[in-house]
């Protein structure tokens, strides 16, 4: 459904470290710095990416907004959320576990990047 995520950070070199780590937990490979300072995570179904915003503004969060990654079990979300923390993220919203709803059980996390952004690992469970 998505070509490429695009997330603004305060500091490119901060957030890429963030997300070198977390991401790693997935087996992804570290971003890549382009040319123009953006940092890029290059998949096979799309792209993850980080920038200063392009208006010179300050970065800001969405408020409301959660970008979500697919995990392959509850442990690797609880590795992903240690993980964040250990590099700079913050915990936000309940800890980490399962949640039922609308016929589904889930097993999540969530993070805030060190930009603000919220983030969340989720595994869908049986």
């Amino acid at each position: 459904m998505f070509s490429h995520i695009m997330l603004g950070a305060h500091d490119i070199q901060e957030s890429k470290a963030f997300y070198d780590a977390i991401l790693d937990v997935f087996g992804y490979p570290p971003g890549v710095i382009d040319e123009k300072g953006r940092c890029f995570y290059l998949t096979k179904t799309g792209v993850f990416a980080l920038s200063i915003p392009i208006d010179g503004n300050p970065a800001t969060k969405g408020n409301g907004s959660t970008i979500g990654f697919s995990a392959g079990s509850p442990e690797e979300v609880d590795k992903w959320h240690e993980v964040g923390i250990a590099n700079g993220g913050t915990t936000c919203e309940d800890p980490p576990g399962v949640r039922e709803g609308s016929g589904m059980k889930l097993y999540l996390a969530y993070l805030r990047d060190p930009a603000g952004n919220k983030i969340c690992a989720l595994h869908r469970m049986p």
